[in-house]
């Protein structure tokens, strides 16, 4: 992304309006949240949307980065699919117990 730099006035009860060009290269919309970090040069501001993306990306990294079962299953057909109905149940009841169904 081409970087693009522009001057913005801090108003009243320290509101920063961003010029329409940012708000549209950034997608962003009224009532979108930025996370505000303060940095060594200033304020960096985060659409919150990106920082979930790099959030959901780091969780992912670690689990692939986790070390992973390396013994064969020793299961037979039938017990394999027995034990994927008992998780499914379970996960059932976990959500029935949770309200999302």
């Amino acid at each position: 992304m081409k970087t693009m730099v522009v001057r913005v006035r801090l108003l009243r009860d320290g509101q920063v309006t961003l010029p329409a060009a940012l708000r549209q290269k950034l997608k962003l919309a009224e009532g979108d949240y930025l996370e505000a970090e303060l940095v060594e040069e200033g304020v960096l501001l985060k659409p919150v949307a990106a920082l979930e993306r790099e959030r959901a990306w780091d969780e992912l990294m670690q689990i692939i980065d986790e070390p992973k079962r390396r013994e064969p299953i020793t299961m037979t057909p039938e017990e394999e699919e027995e034990w994927i109905a008992g998780e499914i149940e379970a996960a059932r009841m976990e959500e029935h117990a949770n309200g999302r169904r």
